[in-house]
């Protein structure tokens, strides 16, 4: 089956990028669109050494380093190495400031100052990390930590060096072997290799450029510095999308795509993860980052429900549209919607099918419905309240698995269900159960 879209679909989206490079005066600019994997469109505008750019031109990520170094962090997690809940101090004790947990860093909720007391990091040479970490001190803690969200460049570069310190090795090695050499991205590089685009600063009132600077950052790297291709990026939208190639579980990536904390208050457009964006766009749920450093430009998102993926990497520092990708897939959803997945009837253990249907909470009632896997999910009748899915455990328990009971315990009795000491019943308060507290007589 064909991944592309048509090739009316092909020419809308390529009149979208194409006002975006012309209006925004875009020095060259590639996006593209993934879907199950694969892209399914890409193009590109303006011109790099005087030619169009292709998928393998290279442009500087900036912070979409952050979620490669996040993946790497998870790792560790997952391998017992460290805790989310361990402070940074453990790991780094020459940190000055380190009651910040790691989960706080990966999600920009450790209080720490958003910039590096250092020259204009990302126009300047970085400093080795020791350095770093003897200037930054508890001046530099801006907000008690887990209070907020407050964005921190200098977090990652701890992240890093975490990274680094407790594998041994360089943290780009690290990422290189653990990350992106899975996933296919043998384009994705510390330092720009041909051909690449030139970073460049255009005049507000003049169509003529200036070139940016570009230095190692050393510490402040992992905040900033890897350089990748269309084609890599496309690679790693499919994995924020759910094409992990055992890279990291199923289950820590859906960690990472969980809102840590929330950006913009009661609206909850904006959020982030742990190392991940987070952003609601017209009923979709989207993962993944921006960046931005001084002569370039760079946003992925991904969407997990469809698996679809949209980014763009441009040599410009700054004047785009925040429009661009949440168009295109806006486009695709008019021209091409995903089509939804074939239903299929799957098998059933008798004992599993004699426990569906309704069951009630006090007087309120629950529907239970079976899922693949010997999974269960245990919603409401009527709709909202606590809904819960569960997944089987080796006791014959089931664990909850998200929604209010995540982490609870659903244990099934001959006639009743206890949700962590919650009772349910086939009858509303029925009293051959052993419903806490006991059960009276109704009454008119």
């Amino acid at each position: 089956m064909s991944h592309q879209v048509g090739h009316q679909t092909a020419a809308a989206l390529l009149r979208r990028l194409a006002a975006e490079q012309a209006e925004c005066r875009i020095p060259s600019i590639m996006a593209a669109v993934v879907r199950d994997g694969h892209i399914a469109w890409a193009a590109g505008r303006g011109r790099v050494g005087g030619e169009p750019p292709t998928t393998r031109t290279q442009y500087r990520l900036g912070s979409i380093t952050k979620s490669v170094v996040a993946v790497a962090v998870m790792r560790l997690r997952d391998e017992g190495l460290l805790d989310l809940l361990d402070p940074i101090g453990k790991h780094l004790p020459g940190a000055r400031f380190g009651e910040a947990t790691v989960a706080q860093l990966l999600s920009h909720t450790s209080g720490l100052t958003a910039e590096p007391p250092t020259p204009w990091w990302e126009r300047t040479p970085g400093v080795e990390a020791g350095e770093l970490l003897a200037r930054v001190g508890p001046g530099h803690v801006k907000h008690r930590p887990g209070r907020r969200f407050h964005y921190s460049n200098v977090g990652f570069a701890l992240l890093g060096e975490l990274v680094a310190r407790l594998r041994g090795r360089p943290w780009l090695d690290v990422v290189r072997q653990e990350v992106l050499e899975p996933l296919g991205m043998s384009d994705t590089t510390a330092r720009p290799r041909a051909p690449h685009a030139s970073g460049y600063a255009v005049h507000p009132y003049a169509d003529v450029l200036l070139p940016e600077p570009e230095h190692d950052a050393v510490a402040m790297a992992p905040a900033g510095q890897l350089w990748s291709t269309t084609a890599d990026l496309a690679r790693w939208a499919a994995f924020v999308a759910g094409d992990t190639r055992g890279v990291i579980d199923a289950a820590t990536l859906e960690e990472m795509r969980e809102p840590a904390i929330v950006d913009d208050g009661d609206a909850w457009s904006a959020g982030y993860g742990l190392g991940l964006q987070l952003t609601r766009y017209a009923g979709r749920r989207l993962a993944g980052h921006t960046g931005s450093m001084p002569g370039f430009l760079a946003t992925v998102w991904a969407d997990p429900a469809d698996r679809v993926g949209v980014l763009f990497l441009a040599n410009t520092t700054s004047g785009m549209s925040r429009t661009l990708l949440t168009d295109l897939l806006r486009i695709l959803d008019e021209h091409e919607p995903s089509l939804p997945r074939e239903w299929e009837p799957a098998e059933a253990d008798a004992d599993l099918l004699a426990l569906t249907g309704v069951w009630h909470w006090g007087p309120t009632p629950y529907v239970l419905r079976l899922l693949p896997g010997r999974g269960l999910a245990l919603e409401p009748a009527r709709g909202g309240g606590r809904a819960s899915r569960f997944v089987p455990q080796d006791d014959g328990t089931w664990l909850g698995l998200d929604g209010y009971y995540a982490g609870e315990t659903l244990r099934v009795a001959a006639d009743h269900l206890d949700v962590n000491t919650f009772v349910f019943t086939r009858e509303p308060y029925d009293p051959g159960a052993p419903v806490p507290g006991g059960v009276e007589t109704w009454r008119a």
